[in-house]
């Protein structure tokens, strides 16, 4: 099987998520955001988030191509890192729902090398809350990583003829009212989905480049 040739991509979220890539080689991205965002899935409304809030936090709202609900990348606080995967490797999987797992698996090990013990991999179907349409750790896909039960690496992909590009989000530091105080909704909701989001999710206390590195050695694995 192939190596995973690494690059560093150090550019606004915008950028990053709207610029064109190429799905024919496999390759690990490290994505370095400039400046925070906003980050909605491909049809998600943008009224879910109150704009008033948004501009006078100065956090411009970026789509990605790819579904799911919403996350706030923030420097420092969101490892994001993409997965190239040419269609036709030997990891492909014409299903949709499986073609998570493998990544998942390679994200849990890398984790474990970290020393979290209790990384696991949810190989269920896709587990809906209140929430889940919104934001993106309010829910739980298949291949995504949770710690003792809580998500701590969100997965979403764009699937082309050429291939698939894995978007991944891995915590680094939670705070769930950082995201809660931009829902457009009464107070009351915000402070049960507050409430629900700190079981939901976690962060991972594990340095980002020690992160960069477990990840690396795990994918040099599966060759």
């Amino acid at each position: 099987m192939a190596a995973w040739p690494q690059e560093r991509l150090a550019a606004t979220p915008a950028h990053i998520h709207q610029r064109n890539v190429d799905l024919s080689e496999r390759r690990l991205i490290i994505c370095q955001p400039a400046a925070p965002a906003l980050v909605l899935g491909s049809v998600q409304p943008e009224d879910d988030f109150d704009a008033d809030i948004l501009r006078a936090r100065g956090l411009p709202v970026v789509r990605r191509r790819s579904g799911g609900g919403a996350v706030l990348v923030r420097p420092g606080r969101i490892l994001w890192t993409e997965v190239i995967l040419p269609a036709g490797d030997p990891l492909w999987d014409e299903d949709v729902g499986r073609s998570f797992l493998w990544l998942g698996r390679v994200w849990a090990a890398a984790l474990r090398a970290c020393g979290i013990e209790r990384a696991g991999v949810y190989e269920g179907p896709l587990l809906h809350t209140r929430w889940s349409r919104r934001i993106c750790f309010a829910g739980l896909g298949p291949g995504e990583v949770t710690v003792s039960g809580r998500k701590v690496v969100g997965i979403s992909q764009r699937r082309r003829r050429e291939g698939a590009q894995f978007h991944v989000a891995t915590v680094l530091d939670w705070d769930p009212d950082d995201l809660v105080g931009l829902v457009r909704t009464t107070e009351g909701e915000r402070s049960d989905l507050s409430g629900q989001l700190g079981e939901l999710a976690t962060a991972v206390p594990v340095p980002e480049d020690q992160l960069v590195l477990a990840l690396t050695r795990a994918l040099a694995q599966l060759d």
